[in-house]
């Protein structure tokens, strides 16, 4: 076609979409994330079309309870041949394989612009949420989901006198290349803010400056507002699908009160925050009656010695990355396109909400009898 041609072609769509209304569950579109600021496509309309990809195989639902061959089990021996104490709560020490090690040396100057590295420091942690294997956070009370709060606090108050960026987080499921079924997370400390909190940090910031409040905070306002995308409200929290969500069911969870970091969170707001995440982890487990897999994290303003400097632009949030999109079998890949281009995602931030927020709160393997039940059309 000729370039002309072209341009007609282009100016005929464009005339023919301005006659169209416009419907977010059935027309493709692009969100900016002002966060991270990225944009992301997306094409509710594509969830109609067949699947005949990849099916993962089940989940295993039975662990033992405890397994003396499991190096995070009370009692098992780890890889470095330390043997662990008998705990019966949170269990918190160095990771046996880390990352980040605290004496790696400089790798000195660059020669070119083009090969750049830089010093790269850190500590690697391993966090036990509780003794049993076979639970999770939405089967553990809410009292030893607090505990794991008030460790997740008191480890990014110790490691972040020391560097200025820790990242708590979990992955859960062989989905999500977790290889051990003990409830567990990681939390490493680095010397260097990583990409993510880089974008996070300069979004924030603009924010402030522009518009005199914390980004999060207004959008936590707004969205409380708007109603379309919460899943679920407590006294301090916040659960939503982001208007900008990249993953089918991610979840952004928002304290309501100005909060740079975890360890800032008075004891009500802690006890809230246990409340809360069970009910969410209880919904993503019944959306597809499951252990639903993911990937979280904690993201707060930095420390270390940072932590004088004005960070009042940031505001506490924790990020949930689940990949499952149809069932309890089918996920989404980031692949192609989302590789090369940008995210896309297959239904819109606003359907995920509904379905998330329409679910029981009490866990199907309890087996309530009135429990609802859902499914992928």
């Amino acid at each position: 076609m000729s370039r002309s041609g072209t341009e007609q072609h282009q100016q005929a769509s464009e005339a023919d979409a301005t006659e169209t209304t416009f419907r977010a569950s059935e027309h493709q579109h692009i969100r900016y994330n002002p966060l991270q600021d990225e944009w992301v496509l997306v094409s509710a309309h594509r969830m109609k079309r067949p699947w005949q990809g990849q099916v993962e195989p089940p989940i295993m639902e039975t662990v033992p309870r405890h397994d003396p061959h499991n190096p995070l089990c009370p009692g098992a021996m780890r890889a470095n041949g330390e043997v662990n104490p008998h705990y019966d709560g949170t269990f918190l020490f160095d990771n046996d394989f880390p990352a980040l090690q605290p004496d790696a040396p400089n790798p000195g100057r660059s020669d070119h612009p083009l090969f750049q590295a830089e010093a790269a420091r850190g500590i690697c942690k391993v966090m036990c949420f509780h003794p049993w294997s076979d639970v999770t956070l939405p089967l553990m009370s809410v009292s030893e989901i607090r505990a794991v709060v008030d460790a997740w606090a008191s480890v990014t108050e110790e490691l972040g006198a020391q560097y200025p960026w820790v990242q708590i987080f979990e992955n859960k499921g062989a989905m999500m290349g977790c290889s051990n079924p003990h409830p567990h997370c990681q939390v490493w400390a680095s010397s260097f803010l990583p990409d993510v909190a880089q974008r996070e940090e300069r979004s924030q910031r603009a924010f402030q400056c522009q518009h005199g409040e914390p980004l999060l905070m207004e959008y936590g306002r707004q969205e409380l507002l708007r109603k379309e995308r919460l899943v679920l409200t407590s006294e301090h929290w916040l659960v939503l699908v982001p208007y900008w969500a990249v993953w089918p069911f991610q979840t952004l969870l928002l304290p309501r009160r100005h909060v740079r970091r975890l360890p800032e969170l008075t004891a009500a707001e802690r006890d809230d925050l246990a409340s809360i995440m069970k009910k969410l982890l209880t919904k993503y487990d019944n959306l597809f009656e499951t252990s639903f897999p993911y990937s979280m994290g904690w993201h707060g303003a930095p420390t270390g010695s940072e932590v004088k400097a004005d960070w009042d632009h940031w505001q506490l949030h924790a990020h949930y990355y689940p990949p499952l999109l149809r069932s309890a079998t089918v996920r989404k890949f980031m692949v192609g396109y989302e590789m090369l281009a940008q995210a896309q995602r297959d239904l819109t931030p606003e359907q995920a909400a509904e379905r998330l927020r329409t679910l029981p709160e009490v866990h199907y393997c309890l087996g309530q009898k009135d429990r609802k039940t859902t499914s992928i059309a």
